[in-house]
């Protein structure tokens, strides 16, 4: 998943945000599933028909997968990366990766910055050779 294109990142980010859903609404593995599928045959241009038949499995049976309707089999899922020409652990990395989008997507951040501070330490000495020993150098740390 590195180096995505930036509509690519929109799309997915699009993705997301469907499945989200409402506050308090759990996401399901089956609708990452569907979407990370769903993504996939249009960044290859392939329309749900050919799909379908490519994975041999009926036109409402892989639209209600991409929805999330549906809890596909593991040989249903074999039959739709087959298609797809994608690795099963390809689809499982996408998947991972969604579903992490989505936690901190919908995890709440509460970030005190009155309670950060810089504290500077004491002069240390660095040798940069042998026998130099005088030259001098500053630490600092964010403590929070």
């Amino acid at each position: 998943m590195a180096d995505l294109p930036t509509a690519d990142l929109v799309e997915m980010a699009h993705s997301v945000q469907d499945i989200a859903g409402e506050e308090g609404h759990d996401v399901l593995l089956r609708q990452v599933i569907g979407n990370v599928f769903r993504r996939l045959r249009r960044e290859r241009g392939i329309t749900l028909r050919e799909l379908a038949e490519l994975a041999q499995v009926s036109v409402p049976y892989l639209s209600e997968i991409e929805r999330g309707r549906k809890e596909p089999s593991s040989e249903i899922l074999a039959a739709i990366c087959r298609a797809l020409e994608l690795e099963l652990s390809d689809l499982l990395a996408e998947v991972q990766f969604d579903l992490a989008t989505v936690a901190r997507r919908t995890l709440p951040i509460h970030l005190q910055t009155a309670a950060i501070r810089v504290q500077q330490s004491a002069p240390q000495s660095i040798a940069t050779s042998p026998h130099a020993h005088s030259a001098s150098a500053q630490a600092f740390c964010l403590v929070a």
